[in-house]
């Protein structure tokens, strides 16, 4: 009998089955064998297919329970897909083993060869995974242009600044902030490029600046600005570039920098666009801080104004004594240095208050016998009402002093 090779196996037909009795191994594949034979012609002759290498060896597991016998049968194949199904739906019409009934079911037919696809395709992607990044041909020209031009930087004057080989035979200068700002010019092919390594100019510089037109060249954040207002005051700068807001000389492209370097503004109009607007922001702001100072004074006068007497504390109580269990209201107004109190319900508080305000009247506090939300509040603060006085707030108030006695 031949046997399938196991590189050769392209299905796996996977089956259970359940005998009525005891049966043993033999039994089971003699059955596939019998009950299938002349059912599918002689090409699916299963001895014969398994003579020939394109079945393999049956392989059966059995467990006997009570008289009962279960298993599960795997057969393994290399003739076609269609042939394979063909030969799994004729193993579920076998419906005796030995002198047992039984009954079989195909639970699966398996691809092999789509299993290993997968895996070959996962392994395939860690592999390359390690394999990392492979730099292209241009990619490789690229980074040794790059080195040959960042391989000239040099160190320059008593400070050792950073800088490019042009810088004395060159009649313009540009001045950058760092040595990562030098190299990133370097690869643009500017040379006549030199760092003050740190926000202020060196001497070396301002010596350079005595016999050379300087550019100086700027970060866009504040930082630039700094620096830039220190130039102007301490060395011989004709131009000054920036680069876009919120970005760094050093991360600029080769493109951004030249367009930088082309709009690059005269000292003086450079300072009237920038530095004039930083020093009117720090002006807003100074305004802004001393209306802040002068609100916060006045609210502290106002607070110290709400500040009551013993009497008025006593004229309270009475008041609030008065209106108890009632779910009334007391309005009193200020008249020269005289009270009036108007009673009203809980409901008209709002509407009294509006109607106050538009007869110019000055209502000096509530008192109400209830609990005093949000929009009660709202509406005394709007009439500029002092005191309120009641058992319970479901609001609070910086501008109204809410007392509970």
């Amino acid at each position: 009998m031949g046997k399938i090779s196991p590189p050769s196996i392209k299905y796996i037909i996977s089956a259970k089955f359940v005998a009525e009795g005891v049966v043993e191994k033999p039994d089971v594949i003699g059955a596939i064998f019998g009950q299938t034979e002349g059912l599918l012609g002689e090409e699916l002759e299963l001895r014969e297919l398994q003579k020939k290498g394109k079945i393999g060896r049956i392989n059966v597991e059995l467990s006997v329970n009570e008289s009962q016998t279960k298993g599960d049968i795997e057969i393994p194949t290399s003739v076609d897909k269609a042939e394979t199904t063909i030969i799994a739906a004729a193993i579920e019409t076998i419906d005796r083993v030995g002198p047992c009934d039984a009954r079989f079911e195909i639970k699966n037919v398996e691809d092999v060869r789509s299993s290993k696809r997968e895996y070959i395709v996962e392994r395939a992607k860690k592999l390359l995974e390690k394999m990392g990044h492979v730099p292209g041909i241009r990619e490789m020209e690229q980074d040794i242009v790059n080195h040959t031009k960042t391989a000239r930087i040099r160190e320059y004057g008593r400070e050792l600044l950073a800088a490019g080989p042009d810088i004395e035979n060159n009649n313009e200068l540009i001045v950058v902030e760092g040595r990562a700002d030098v190299l990133n010019l370097l690869r643009c092919s500017i040379k006549n490029v030199i760092a003050m390594n740190g926000t202020v100019i060196p001497e070396t510089i301002k010596k350079l600046s005595q016999n050379k037109d300087v550019t100086l060249f700027v970060d866009g954040d504040r930082g630039g600005l700094l620096i830039a207002t220190d130039a102007i005051n301490n060395a011989k700068v004709l131009f000054i570039a920036r680069a876009p807001d919120g970005k760094e000389v050093e991360e600029l492209a080769e493109k951004e920098i030249l367009i930088c370097l082309r709009n690059k503004l005269p000292k003086d109009e450079f300072a009237a666009r920038y530095l004039k607007e930083k020093r009117k922001t720090r002006k807003k702001e100074r305004i802004r801080e001393n209306v802040r100072d002068k609100a916060r004074e006045k609210e502290e006068e106002i607070r110290e104004s709400r500040d009551l007497s013993e009497d008025e504390k006593l004229s309270f109580q009475v008041y609030l004594q008065e209106i108890s269990d009632t779910k009334n209201a007391l309005l009193l107004e200020k008249i020269d240095d005289n009270i009036r109190v108007k009673k009203i319900t809980q409901s008209e508080i709002i509407r009294a208050l509006y109607d106050a305000k538009k007869r110019h009247k000055k209502v000096y506090a509530i008192i109400m016998d209830g609990t005093v939300t949000h929009s009660i509040v709202r509406a005394a603060e709007y009439v500029s009402c002092s005191y309120i006085v009641a058992k319970n707030f479901a609001a609070t108030s910086n501008k109204i002093k809410l007392l509970s006695f």
